[in-house]
């Protein structure tokens, strides 16, 4: 029996359909740590008091509850912060490839796509 090679579909900026010219959708930013490890296309929301980023909670009360961001690569913010490129304005993405938290539901996803369309990232 041949091998399946397996690759991972959340590659880095896989959620992209177009972006502003050059650079200008793209900002760095840092993820918190004891965020865990993100993948590519996390939906972040930004945290009020550090400005740090963390994955969206609609029931967040710190400002994680806002979608801020879509992290550009993964990361692993376990034990430390982590910076990292994120999608933050003027982006066309694939809203079914994004990454959210466990426990994000429908209703959790829509107030988010919602949250990034403020900052001109259109979910198609």
């Amino acid at each position: 029996m041949p091998n399946i090679m397996h690759e991972d579909v959340f590659q880095t900026a896989h959620y992209i359909v177009s972006e502003a010219h050059g650079y200008r959708s793209r900002d760095v930013g840092v993820i918190a740590a004891g965020a865990g490890k993100l993948r590519p296309g996390a939906v972040l929301g930004r945290v009020t008091a550090s400005g740090k980023y963390v994955p969206f909670d609609p029931a967040g009360a710190d400002g994680s509850e806002t979608a801020a961001a879509i992290l550009y690569e993964g990361c692993d913010a376990t034990d430390a912060d982590q910076r990292r490129t994120l999608t933050v304005r003027a982006t066309e993405i694939h809203a079914d490839v994004l990454v959210f938290a466990d426990g994000v539901d429908d209703t959790g996803k829509s107030a988010a796509l919602a949250d990034l369309a403020a900052s001109e990232i259109v979910a198609r």
